[in-house]
């Protein structure tokens, strides 16, 4: 669950982070004042984009397979067995 939240509050700062390198880069210096309005949206709906694609790239892969059965976690011979689809 802390990876999740960690991997989403990742994708959302990336283009803020981008943005300010950017500024950095180019008017050596990313306060505030130096942050249009039209680049702050453009920024928010990419880094709302990225959260989406990323909630669903990353939980398209945990979907079990039609007909699957969910075996629970379990202790085999003291080896600890994740839960898992047959």
């Amino acid at each position: 669950m802390a990876r999740s939240l960690l991997i989403e509050l990742a994708l959302f700062l990336t283009p803020f982070l981008l943005y300010g390198a950017l500024l950095i880069a180019t008017k050596g210096s990313a306060v505030p004042a130096n942050w249009s309005p039209r680049a702050l949206a453009i920024t928010a709906a990419a880094a709302v984009a990225l959260v989406a694609l990323g909630l669903f790239f990353f939980e398209h892969g945990r979907v079990a397979p039609p007909g699957a059965h969910y075996v629970p976690a379990q202790t085999q011979d003291g080896v600890f067995v994740p839960g898992h689809f047959e």
